[in-house]
């Protein structure tokens, strides 16, 4: 029997909602319905761009249409909460970019919606969609690297020439840590397991006239007495990045961004350590930097087969709640015992 296909909306009509709307297009259990955004002028472009009839300005329309399966939320991290929660209660599957929300009651909130109303509800964590990422995790959980020593990854983006359409991402609610280092923070959860503690120190030498800090630096424990690092600048002079690497007892493992494949040396019987006198396997993992056809087709996927959410809305907020540990310790100076939710 043929499986349903879902009628989809997206509201954004930024890049990253572009590529939603071509991961929507091109999956076969999945229509690309409607689009909805506040910039009129790249909403008729996407429109013009994916053939699509149902455009609007005001997402209400959609949240009130009987025919809407789904709804794609690319949208300013302060207004997901108000959003997920009005298509949730109309019956409609969500899946909400990263971060879920900016704080954890928002994120409790959101999951106590879901939970009363029988919704699903998914979180963009679109690193877990990364093949580079995903043969990383691979190779960690096969054993071949050893026991876990030491995991680092980093959000470093120039945000002065992508501040977010009317300075959306401009404002003090949204601390750097939270909108773009939940990247590497779940990242690390996801290769590593959940920290449970972290000591964060930030300043502010780029944006200055920004009202957050734009350098972080947090140290945290992960279990089994491994040792993790995230950082993220806002300001650096550099190409966006999530560089990441992980040291095992047998082997280390190395992400550079934009290279199609990841690094690995490991101990050879015949060489011993003497990784100077040869290079690292180049094992090639394929090079999607943000995946989003890939997630929406984990969303499609599991809207079809009636299966739970593979980045569920607990997982969604408890990235928030690490997050926001290390703004907490960064802001007071101390460390910080990470609380999860259940």
């Amino acid at each position: 029997m043929a499986k349903k296909v879902f009628k989809c909306a997206v509201v954004g009509c930024s890049s990253m909602a572009k590529l939603h709307m071509r991961g929507i297009a091109d999956n076969e259990n999945a229509e690309l319905y409607a689009i909805c955004g506040t910039d009129e002028e790249n909403l008729k472009i996407r429109a013009e761009e994916f053939g699509v009839e149902r455009v609007y300005t005001d997402y209400n329309y959609l949240v009130n249409d009987p025919e809407l399966d789904a709804v794609v939320l690319v949208t300013p991290d302060q207004i997901h909460r108000e959003m997920t929660e009005k298509f949730l209660k109309a019956g409609k599957a969500v899946l909400c970019e990263k971060p879920m929300a900016l704080t954890v009651e928002d994120c409790e909130a959101m999951i106590a919606c879901e939970r009363e109303v029988g919704g699903k509800l998914m979180i963009g964590q679109i690193c877990r969609a990364n093949p580079r990422f995903a043969k990383m995790k691979e190779i960690i959980d096969s054993g071949r690297i050893g026991e876990l020593m030491f995991v680092e990854s980093e959000y470093a983006h120039n945000y002065e020439r992508t501040s977010g359409f009317e300075d959306w991402r401009k404002v003090p609610e949204r601390h750097p840590f939270i909108g773009g280092g939940c990247h590497a923070v779940d990242l690390l959860r996801w290769l590593a397991g959940d920290p449970i503690e972290v000591t964060a120190y930030s300043n502010k030498k780029y944006l200055k006239d920004w009202p957050v800090d734009d350098n972080t630096v947090a140290i945290f424990k992960f279990p089994n007495e491994v040792i993790g690092k995230v950082f993220v600048s806002i300001g650096c002079k550099r190409d966006y990045t999530m560089r990441t690497c992980v040291y095992g007892t047998k082997g280390t493992l190395i992400v550079e961004s934009k290279a199609p494949y990841v690094q690995l040396y490991e101990t050879n019987e015949e060489l011993g350590c003497r990784f100077s006198d040869v290079n690292p396997q180049m094992i090639y993992a394929g090079y999607k930097d943000h995946n989003a056809s890939k997630e929406i087709k984990d969303f499609i996927d599991a809207l079809s087969d009636g299966k739970p959410m593979p980045v569920s809305s607990l997982d969604g907020a408890n990235t928030v709640a690490v997050c926001c540990a290390a703004v907490e310790s960064a802001k007071n100076g101390a460390p910080v015992k990470i609380g999860y939710l259940a």
